[in-house]
């Protein structure tokens, strides 16, 4: 299997309600690798890396 990355900038109610340690938590579920960072704008830019597939599925769930 390929090793993808991708990048987001995650935008909505996501700082100071521990969206960063719910995406740790779910991607350290789906074996994905990667940082969250809070931005000065209020977004979070997140960075994964791992299986396609895998990644895939963080995307979405960074879009719910």
């Amino acid at each position: 299997m390929a090793t993808v990355r991708r990048r987001l900038n995650v935008s909505g109610d996501v700082q100071g309600v521990f969206f960063r340690d719910s995406c740790r938590q779910e991607a350290i579920a789906l074996g994905v690798g990667g940082w969250a960072s809070n931005r000065p704008d209020g977004n979070v830019e997140v960075c994964l890396e791992g299986e396609e597939a895998a990644v895939e599925k963080m995307i979405s769930w960074c879009r719910q």
